[in-house]
């Protein structure tokens, strides 16, 4: 082959590709309907895992369908047909339901392990181009996945007819999802290490300061004292605590400065001189998104964490939170 430099041509060809591609995504909104809703009911009412398999780049795109399902409430995972021949078909039970793409329908692999599936009691799914197809016509369900062409200029690599399959198991998936009522805590909970896992999963317990290492003074305390102790801590602060341990105020590294500028006498100043008052608080229960907002909307660096009586339990500082990756 020739190389040659890209042309206005290889942009035309782009925007085709975009074209029949998106058309063929829009042409299934038109076809699917009840073959759709039983496919639902068949996962739905599956007692067992929801198995994906397909062939080449059908295979690829099953990776992805299967994945998507698991992280949005259907358990599942993907099986490669040729694999399953040789051992791998043991992981599919009679419980499950297994999901079949091919665009020709025809795929030896497949068809090879159809019969052995639906004899141990396995449900079929098949997603194929071609309704009259084996595979089509062996399933439970048959979804129409056709395209009018491929977006090859040779109408031979599978372009549209991967993405129509694609964008058909986003569909199951969305459906599937809004059917058991997957919410946005749900979706945290199988994204742990995601930001959008940290962010609902991490409460303010999970990340403040407690226990010994908790800096906190009382109102009679000595600046001199509570400079130790804001330093002892290292967040900051230090609360101020009445005999009963309730937050009555908390002195930070701004109060300290502000005292300095009144040149105010500090050898003779206590805690309750310069504390700040009845201060921002939040309780260890809630989400650390919250005390974020909370710190960015009054322009604050810590906060003391209290317990529904205003008993001090806790303190935290935004770098706590950055550490968290909360922010």
């Amino acid at each position: 082959m020739s190389q040659t430099r890209p042309s206005a041509k290889a942009l035309d060809l782009a925007r085709q590709v975009l074209r029949i591609e998106a058309d063929a995504v829009l042409a299934l909104a038109s076809r699917i309907g009840d073959e759709f809703l039983q496919a639902l009911r068949l996962i739905l009412n599956c007692p067992g895992r929801t198995i994906v398999s397909g062939m080449g780049k059908s295979g690829h795109v099953g990776r992805k369908i299967a994945s998507t399902f698991a992280s949005t409430g259907t358990p599942a995972y993907f099986v490669h047909p040729a694999e399953a021949s040789h051992g791998d078909l043991g992981m599919i039970t009679r419980d499950d339901v297994l999901i079949a793409i091919s665009h020709s329908g025809e795929s030896a692999e497949l068809l090879t392990i159809v019969p052995i599936i639906k004899r141990q009691g396995a449900r079929l799914i098949s997603m194929t181009g071609n309704p009259q197809s084996s595979l089509a016509v062996e399933a439970d369900v048959h979804l129409d996945a056709a395209v009018a062409q491929e977006a090859c200029p040779l109408n031979l690599a599978p372009t549209a007819s991967t993405t129509a399959a694609l964008a058909l198991g986003d569909a199951l998936a969305v459906a599937l999802l809004d059917s058991r009522g997957f919410g946005v805590d749900d979706f945290a909970r199988s994204h742990p290490g995601g930001s959008l896992g940290r962010r609902l999963l991490t409460h303010v317990r999970d990340v403040m300061h407690s226990g010994p290492g908790l800096p906190e003074v009382s109102p009679a305390t000595s600046l001199h004292d509570a400079i130790l102790e804001i330093t002892r801590g290292g967040i900051g602060m230090t609360a101020v605590v009445d005999p009963q341990r309730r937050v009555i105020g908390i002195v930070t590294d701004g109060d300290l400065r502000r005292a300095f500028a009144r040149s105010l006498d500090l050898r003779t100043l206590s805690a309750a001189d310069i504390m700040g008052r009845s201060p921002r608080s939040i309780a260890p229960d809630r989400l650390a998104v919250e005390a974020v907002a909370m710190m960015e909307e009054h322009k604050i660096n810590q906060l003391p964490v209290v317990d529904p009586g205003g008993i001090l339990v806790g303190a935290l500082n935004m770098h706590d939170l950055f550490r968290a990756k909360v922010i």
